[in-house]
């Protein structure tokens, strides 16, 4: 079993930076392809960025150029750096593999883009 735990949102300026985490137990993260999601209000989840065991990215196209996912397989743990931040970005944002499991969703953590 995998459990989730979601950091790093805040509230934050259109065109400034935050970095999520997702930290994970479980030894079966290292081989899992992780993604980031996020939900905004009214909208359905989607999947922003994912990241294979092996290091290979991909990225939804609205964030593309502005968002980076990482991985740090010996401490089982997923980054989101996301720059140049728009309003909307904001939405609570989520890690689970990809495609998703209903079993892994955590709580997620909300980022807010406002001046």
């Amino acid at each position: 079993q995998v459990q989730l735990v979601e950091s790093g949102g805040g509230l934050v300026q259109p065109g400034g930076s935050l970095r999520l985490s997702c930290a994970a137990s479980g030894s079966i993260f290292t081989i899992l392809t992780m993604g980031w999601y996020r939900q905004a209000p009214g909208k359905q989840r989607e999947l922003v960025a994912a990241i294979s065991r092996d290091g290979v990215t991909n990225y939804a196209d609205s964030v593309k150029g502005r968002f980076t996912i990482s991985r740090d397989n010996a401490k089982n743990t997923v980054f989101l750096q996301m720059n140049s931040l728009k309003p909307e970005d904001t939405a609570v944002y989520y890690c689970n593999k990809a495609p998703p499991s209903p079993k892994f969703w955590g709580q997620g953590t909300q980022v807010t883009v406002s001046s």
